[in-house]
C-alpha cells in the first residue's frame, strides 16, 4: 500500500474516531440535560412533602443527580448480582448520610417513609 494511500485510510479511521466520540458526548450531554430536569421536578416534589426551604431543595436536587449517575453506573458494570447488590446498598448508605446532612430528624424520617411507599408501589 502506497503512503497517501495509508495516510488517507488512517485520516478516514480518524474522522470515524472522532465522529463516534462526537456522539457520545453529545447523546451524554443530552442524558446529562434531561436527567437535570427530571431530578429538578422531583427535587420540586420533595420540596412540597418534606416542607424543605430553597437550600434544602437545590441540595436535594443535587443528590438526587450525584446518585442517580452513580447507581446507573453500577447497574451498567455487568457485575454480578450480589455484588451489585451490596454496591448499590452501599450507595444508598451514603447517600442517606448526604440527605441527613441537609435534612432535619423529621424531614428525614418522612423521606424515608415516603420512599418506602413510592418502591412498595413499583
Amino acid at each position: 500500500m502506497k503512503t497517501h494511500h495509508r495516510i488517507a485510510l488512517i485520516g478516514a479511521a480518524g474522522l470515524l474516531v472522532a465522529g463516534f466520540v462526537f456522539t457520545q458526548m453529545y447523546m451524554h450531554h443530552k442524558s446529562r440535560e434531561e436527567l437535570e430536569e427530571i431530578a429538578h421536578e422531583l427535587a420540586l416534589t420533595w420540596q412540597k412533602e418534606l416542607n424543605l426551604d430553597y437550600e434544602q431543595a437545590l441540595q436535594m436536587e443535587n443528590v438526587i443527580i450525584e446518585y442517580t449517575i452513580r447507581k446507573n453506573e453500577i447497574i451498567n458494570s455487568g457485575i454480578k448480582q450480589d455484588s451489585l447488590i451490596r454496591k448499590l446498598q452501599a450507595v444508598q448508605r451514603n447517600e442517606h448520610k448526604k440527605l441527613q446532612s441537609f435534612l432535619d430528624k423529621n424531614q428525614f424520617e418522612a423521606y424515608l417513609n415516603l420512599n418506602k411507599k413510592i418502591t412498595n408501589k413499583t
